[in-house]
């Protein structure tokens, strides 16, 4: 029996020591390292990196875990718009053929009396020319896709460093040793 409620009891305690191990610290999410350098403890760091937290959003107008899923949002909206870029070009290899045909038909019946075969040349033109202006048009949206996202990538790593820098100066005020 005894045997029995020590094991009940280790399988209650071991769970909640997994858990408590497993959570990190505002700042050690953040990434930021921060130690207590006039003996704090842990219930008084939490609430100091609370306050830090807060005025550093308000000081620098960037909260770290709205502009994660921020950019989670802009790279999905931005893969959406590079297959959109890559999907234009459906299709238009046929737009181009019967252009292309149209014209070939008109200048062959003109040239020598065979708008069929000028038809079909017409239509073969048309069809590659059509297909290279749209690559080429789809190539560049999808590189200027890419800019965007990556000065998207770049301003948001800057707020975060300067979140991070507000956060520091906050909890080196408040007697801590802090680097990132």
């Amino acid at each position: 029996m005894r045997l029995i409620i020590i094991v009940m009891t280790l399988l209650t305690i071991i769970p909640a020591l997994a858990v408590a191990q497993t959570q990190q610290s505002l700042a050690a999410t953040l990434e930021v390292y921060v130690f207590p350098t006039t003996g704090q403890d842990a219930p008084q760091q939490s609430q100091d990196e609370a306050a830090c937290y807060t005025w550093a959003a308000q000081n620098t107008g960037t909260d770290p875990f709205d502009l994660a899923s921020k950019a989670q949002q802009d790279a999905a909206q931005a893969e959406a718009a590079k297959q959109q870029a890559s999907q234009s070009t459906a299709g238009a290899g046929a737009k181009g053929a019967v252009h292309g045909a149209a014209w070939g038909a008109l200048i062959g019946e003109i040239a020598n009396d065979d708008p069929g075969k000028g038809a079909a040349y017409g239509a073969a033109a048309g069809a590659v020319s059509s297909r290279r202006r749209a690559r080429r048009s789809s190539s560049q949206a999808q590189e200027q896709i890419e800019q965007q996202s990556q000065q998207t990538q770049q301003l948001t790593a800057q707020q975060i460093d300067n979140f991070k820098k507000a956060f520091s100066v906050c909890l080196e005020a408040k007697n801590y040793m802090v680097k990132y």
